[in-house]
């Protein structure tokens, strides 16, 4: 049965969340269906074929319809179709098909929008799929885990104030990442091994992280962390989360106690890239397939690497330069921004 409507704006309409909207019994359930937003109308209706869509816009099911068109007016896209509607990890999102002149200004309309309107959208061109085998390439400090081990480990040293400052700096893309790195592992110098276990055993996983693993597993993703911190709490983390491969930094460390030097070649933005590269090439993941997320500036290469890079929380220099972002919710919130 053939099905269309137009139906002008009124403040009911527009006070309802997309979910409540759809759940009206008057909606069909078939989709792709044809969605034509503006300042006056909604307009509606069955539509049987659509090309597959490389430009879509993502939201979650409690984003009313007032919200969705000043959304589409702020970033100049013209919505089309809804396409598809995803559960995933207890939440609904909705993909529709967008038009856009200017795809990367639109992307960070949007992006800004969501940052300032407290809620998670995303402008995606050409998605990776979730149900093909993928590469997700993740940063520890921060992202996979809520702190900074170097910060925690610089607190029970008693320098905690001196390194958090230039960790910052670091994050910030204002500071080399290298000259950093030595310039805080130089402040822990005699501190004794001990307190390197003392943060591992309470480290923190990130909301979602284990979620987001077990998800991607089900279809064959490799998993892997690069990581500008230290492989004592990567290889922790590889342990204890199954993960594929992980690529830190060595702490040296002599009788029991840190030299406050690293071991062999830092682990920088570069170093992170090849990382991506090089597993992709091991596992035979095309680069469609790859992702990479994290929230500092050493992360800003990786993710340019990876055919899709997201900010997770991340610094204001991350956000302008990342395909997506994530900046509300747990990092499982990357599941449906995959096609």
């Amino acid at each position: 049965m053939s099905f269309s409507t137009n139906v002008p704006f009124s403040t009911k309409i527009l006070s309802l969340s997309l979910e409540s909207y759809f759940n009206q019994p008057q909606i069909p359930d078939c989709l792709p269906i044809h969605f034509v937003l503006n300042d006056n109308a909604l307009t509606l209706c069955e539509r049987a074929t659509i090309d597959s869509p490389n430009q879509e816009l993502v939201v979650f099911a409690d984003l009313t319809m007032k919200s969705l068109l000043a959304l589409q007016n702020t970033s100049h896209i013209g919505i089309n179709a809804l396409t598809t509607i995803n559960t995933r990890n207890q939440q609904t999102s909705y993909r529709f098909s967008v038009t856009c002149t200017d795809f990367i200004k639109a992307r960070k309309s949007i992006a800004d929008f969501a940052l300032a309107h407290g809620i998670e959208a995303a402008l995606i061109k050409d998605a990776p799929k979730l149900a093909e085998p993928g590469l997700l390439v993740m940063d520890m400090d921060s992202t996979t885990i809520e702190i900074e081990c170097i910060d925690e480990i610089a607190k029970l040293a008693g320098v905690g104030e001196q390194v958090a400052a230039v960790t910052e700096l670091a994050m910030l893309g204002e500071l080399d990442f290298a000259q950093s790195l030595h310039q805080r592992v130089a402040t822990l110098a005699n501190a004794p091994e001990q307190i390197l276990a003392d943060v591992a055993k309470n480290i923190p996983l990130m909301t979602g992280l284990e979620n987001l693993i077990s998800e991607l597993k089900k279809h064959n993703w490799r998993i892997a962390v690069a990581s500008g911190g230290f492989t004592y709490f990567a290889d922790h983390l590889q342990e204890l989360l199954a993960l594929d491969a992980t690529f830190a930094n060595v702490l040296d460390i002599v009788d029991g106690k840190l030299t406050g030097k690293v071991l062999g070649s830092v682990v920088d933005a570069q170093v992170k890239a090849d990382s991506l590269t090089l597993l992709a090439e091991q596992y035979q993941i095309p680069a469609s397939q790859t992702v990479a997320m994290g929230d500092g500036a050493n992360d800003l290469i990786m993710m340019a690497a990876a055919g899709f890079g997201v900010a997770f929380h991340a610094k204001p220099i991350v956000l302008a330069q990342a395909d997506s972002s994530i900046n509300k919710q747990g990092l499982d919130c990357l599941l449906h921004w995959l096609a």
